[in-house]
Parts: C-alpha cells; structure tokens; sequence
C-alpha cells in the first residue's frame, strides 16, 4: 500500500549538489567542536508537512540568534535517504543534524564514525529522558549512550473502511477485530460480500522495511513489547512468533490478501477494506474514506497491546564543526512548544512521556489523534543492533518465502533465518 514518509525510501527532492553546501570538514578536534558555537546546516525530511515546521523553527530560532544561523536544506535526493546520508558521512560533509534519521539505520551510521554521542554534552542523556520518558531506553546503542534523539512516532493501528464494513454486515463503529479468530472472521465477511477485493492489503514486497507493516506490529502486541532482536538473539523463531505468522498465512492462503504489489493506495482506491498505518493517515484520508481505527490484533484479548513505533529521530553528524550551538538547536526543536507545532502541523506524535497532558486543547479539538496519541505510549522500536538493515533481510527474505508465497514451511524458514540473525546481531 502506498504510504507518505515510508522508512526509509523517500521520494526526495533536492539536488545531490546541495550535499556540498553543508558545513563539515570531519575529522577535527571533537572536544573542541563540543564547545564550538556558530553557524550549523540542517536537513529536513521533504515532507511538505515537516518542511513548513522546519521553517518556522528555524526562523524561530535565528531571530533570536543572529551569530548561530541555521540554514535549513530538504534531504538531498538519492536512492535512498539512509544512502545520501552514508555518502555524506564518508564524505566528511554531512550537516549537523538530520531530522530524518530512521532508527534501523543508526548502527550503520555509528560504525561509520558518523555520529555524535548526545551524552558527550552536559545533561544530555538526563534530558532525553526527561523528554520521552522509559520509552527512551530502546534508541540507546549497544555501548549504552545515544547517538539519536527520539523525536517523533507514528503508532500504528488497523484503519478500516466504515462504509465497507456495512456492506459486509459489519458494525462499523465497534467491528470486533482484537483477536486473530474476530479479524479472520471479519475479513472473510468482507470477501464474501464483495465488499472490497480483500480484507487487506500490506506491501507484499521483499523491501527489508515491509515487515515493519505487517509482521512487527503484531509480534510487539503478541509478545507484549519484545523486538525482533533481544541480547542478541532473535526472537521471532518463538511460539509467538509463529502465531503471528499463521495469522497472515491463513490471509494469505484465503486470498484475503493479496500476493501482487498494488501500485497505488490500496485503502483510498477500495481495493482494500483495511490498513495498517500510523496518524499520518488521518490528513491524507480526512473526508476521502469515511475511516475508524483499532488496535493491531492479536491471538486472544487484551486490555492494552503496543504495536510499531514507526519513528524518525534526529541525529548530530560528526562532520559538525559548531556542535555546542547544533545541540542547543536540537533541544529547542524539541522543546514543548516546537513539539506542540510539530503535533500540530503534521499530525505525527512526538516522543514526549507526557503527550496527552502536554496538549490537552489539541487533542480536545481532533479526538481522532487521541487514540494514536495513547497508543504511543505502547510502542516497540527496531532493534538498534549491529547489521540492523541486514537483520530485517534476511527476515523479509524468509517471511515472504514462507507466510505471503508458502514455498517454505514457515517453521524451517524461521529456523533458519534466526540462526542468520544470531551471526549478525553478534556483529559477525
């Protein structure tokens, strides 16, 4: 299903070019950088939401700071973001902070001596978890600091069409969808009536980042929040797991998803009666589809279940010559108030302990952020090991060959996939 911000291959805008713009020079005196103040280049995601908050912060932020300009850039355009970023790092040129770093990339970043520990800074790692709380904890690197700033998530739920459930006897204000037997049952009355081609409509594409919107969700609600990988080890190869898998099996063998990749918004074009998404869906569907949302699903029912986090983060790049001024830009973009304009300007819900309280009149005046906002505070991230992007790989490459096209017994594909992500999470 199409997506805005998808994690990591983003349609990106500028010119390559700007990449040598940026202030850098690597290398350097990192004490010295520390204390150093002044001018400091920026790069924004090209999402035309974030772009006007990036605008308006950094406005903000030079009318009161004459000699510290920042000069904010969108991400240069590439392949990928986390490929232009890794070229600018070898480069020796990439900008001060990025607020568009994905989690599942940080490692890469690290071992390329890319990033800045925010520890390194007085009160750093006090004021990240003073900011966002125990969630905190899942974005500290092996060696226990932060090389990122948890900055924003995008929780995600199953979206359903009303309108679609109707037409399939569904209640479509309260349809029963928490557990695996509710949602098959739903999603087999959907094929039945002919209410939509399927009940639902995940990429089934072997990026490594599509399982993050389908298996994942899932697997943090089944186990009650673990990752993919803990203490290096994989988990997924778990009875847990495996129930997470028959789960989608069983939609996939009943054709009640669909095995081709559908070039379009499967949810907006009916082609589909549910989805997985975070808020940022709420805007780009708002009177388009006539929507509800609920929690992912899982094998029996629970009171409160946590889900995917889908979070962008920020990140100081080595290559910066002015940190002492990138990191005070860093806690003011991250302040209430810049967190409150970000809330308010894009929908996405900051990585703040105390969101719903934070903003209580935002969330008065759009209810229907309400649900993702306390679904935040149940989210599980990737795990920030070595070979991260790897990891998910070779576990994209067993699950599609066994859950979406059934060429491998599920168990045996697992079985070996985690015995691949043991080595890699191991750093061999």
């Amino acid at each position: 299903m199409k997506r805005t911000l998808p994690a990591v291959l983003l349609s990106l805008t500028v010119p390559l070019a700007l990449v040598a713009g940026c202030d850098g020079g690597g290398g350097g005196d990192a004490k010295k950088a520390n204390a150093a103040t002044g001018p400091i280049t920026v790069w924004l995601s090209n999402n035309q939401e974030e772009v006007a908050w990036g605008k308006a912060m950094v406005e903000a932020w030079n009318a009161q700071h004459a000699d510290q300009k920042i000069t904010a850039q969108e991400i240069p355009a590439g392949k990928s973001s986390e490929e232009v970023i890794g070229a600018a790092i070898t480069a020796g040129n990439a900008p001060c902070l990025i607020f568009n770093t994905s989690p599942a990339a940080v490692p890469q970043f690290q071992k390329q001596g890319g990033l800045v520990a925010l520890d390194t800074f007085d009160g750093g790692a006090q004021y990240i978890a003073d900011r966002t709380g125990d969630t905190a904890e899942q974005y500290k690197s092996p060696d226990g600091k932060f090389y990122q700033m948890p900055w924003k998530s995008n929780p995600v739920m199953i979206f359903y069409n009303k309108d679609l459930f109707a037409k399939a006897g569904l209640d479509p204000e309260k349809p029963a969808l928490s557990t695996y037997d509710e949602f098959l049952a739903a999603a087999r009355k959907i094929k039945a009536a002919k209410a939509a081609p399927f009940a639902i409509y995940p990429a089934p594409t072997s990026e490594f980042f599509q399982s993050w919107f389908d298996f994942y969700p899932l697997f943090a609600a089944e186990t009650g929040g673990k990752q993919l990988v803990e203490d290096n080890k994989a988990q997924f190869n778990s009875p847990e797991g495996q129930k997470v898998a028959a789960f989608w099996k069983t939609l996939y063998d009943e054709g009640l998803a669909a095995k081709e990749q559908y070039n379009g918004d499967s949810f907006a074009d009916k082609k589909a009666a549910m989805a997985i998404v975070g808020p940022w869906a709420i805007a780009v569907y708002g009177d388009k589809v006539k929507w509800g949302a609920a929690p992912v699903p899982t094998s029996t029912k629970k009171d409160k279940v946590e889900t995917f986090s889908d979070a962008k983060n920020v990140a100081m790049y080595s290559a910066c010559q002015n940190r002492a001024t990138a990191w005070e830009v860093l806690k003011f973009a991250t302040s209430k108030d810049q967190d409150g304009a970000l809330l308010t300007k894009t929908g996405q819900m900051p990585l703040r302990k105390d969101l719903q309280t934070a903003y209580p009149d935002y969330f008065a005046k759009n209810p229907a952020y309400a649900q993702f906002a306390d679904q935040a505070a149940r989210t599980v991230e990737v795990p920030n090991v070595p070979n991260s992007v790897a990891i998910w790989q070779t576990f994209r490459d067993a699950y599609s060959e066994s859950v979406i096209f059934g060429k491998k017994p599920v168990a045996d594909a697992f079985s070996g996939a985690a015995q691949k992500v043991d080595q890699l999470a191991s750093g061999s």
